[in-house]
């Protein structure tokens, strides 16, 4: 079976509008998607993520009338231009092992490696492994956060370290913790769809034995060995004292999910619990890493 899907990209305070005429006008389904690739803290159930750029899609049957429903939304909905419609066909597909295709092996640090879990990696005793399918949570080591993340935890001596994840999304970070040697990783994230990500992930990789996954109002907060936190900067400067509370005096941690411009006053934060406090960018992405305080 076939489908028309129309798209175009918006602002947010447009979104509700938008999506509220494409299905009067009979979408069969409408999807948001991060115009823009912001990682950010995952909505509770229910609620719908806001961005500040939002790429809709909306499926309709093969046989619409295209110029009837150009006319029609914008109509509906003055403030959209004919020109920032765009109209494709969409052939029946199985849309997450699609995505899967596409997604090929890459390398962080000297030693970890990042595969997908339908592509098998060759056998090689140097490299560590971590297969993945990340479902609908954030994290797949393709974004310049996550992989600041993982370049910093390839070049940590993790063997017998207890770890926390705050916003654990796919688990990418968690199980390679585990797989660099960590006993035990907490994993804390504010989407049920994030954990149980997360948990099949482990599951995949061998280390569910070793995950912990908690939504947070039920983290406890307990000094561990090594902190890592990809997020935004908002909620990083919010949690700055608990994060001082969850690191041991002298353990290393990393924030990342910080646009270039917004790490200044992060650091400035930060300074207050943790030294040696370093920034690493990649593209307009920062990672900032240090050490708590003794």
């Amino acid at each position: 079976m076939a489908w028309i899907e129309l798209s175009l990209t918006i602002h947010s305070d447009q979104q509700e509008r938008i999506e509220l005429a494409l299905e009067d006008l009979g979408a069969l389904s409408v999807t948001l998607l991060d115009a823009e690739d912001h990682p950010i803290f995952e909505p509770a159930p229910g609620e719908t993520p806001v961005w500040p750029t939002i790429k809709l899609a909306a499926l309709f049957d093969i046989a619409v009338d295209r110029p009837g429903l150009v006319h029609a939304l914008t109509d509906l909905v003055p403030d959209i231009a004919p020109d920032q419609l765009q109209f494709r066909d969409v052939e029946d597909a199985d849309w997450v092992r699609a995505w899967m295709d596409t997604f090929q092996p890459m390398q962080f640090g000297r030693r970890l490696w990042i595969y997908p879990w339908n592509v098998e990696p060759p056998q090689d005793d140097d490299a560590i492994v971590v297969r993945l399918d990340p479902g609908l949570a954030f994290g797949t080591g393709t974004h310049p956060t996550t992989a600041l993340c993982l370049d910093w935890l390839d070049g940590l001596p993790l063997a017998g370290k207890t770890v926390l994840d705050y916003g654990c999304g796919s688990g990418v970070l968690a199980i390679a913790a585990l797989k660099l040697g960590a006993a035990r990783v907490i994993g804390v994230d504010l989407d049920p769809q994030a954990l149980e990500a997360s948990r099949d992930n482990a599951a995949r990789n061998g280390v569910a034995e070793g995950l912990a996954l908690l939504l947070p109002q039920d983290y406890v907060t307990e000094p561990q060995d090594v902190l890592v936190a990809n997020i935004l900067a908002g909620p990083l400067a919010e949690l700055a004292p608990l994060f001082a509370q969850a690191c041991k005096p002298g353990g290393p941690f990393a924030l990342s999910g910080i646009l270039a411009g917004q790490h200044e006053d992060l650091l400035t934060r930060y300074s207050e619990w943790f030294d040696e406090l370093a920034v690493a960018q990649r593209e307009d992405w920062i990672r900032i890493s240090g050490r708590r305080r003794h």
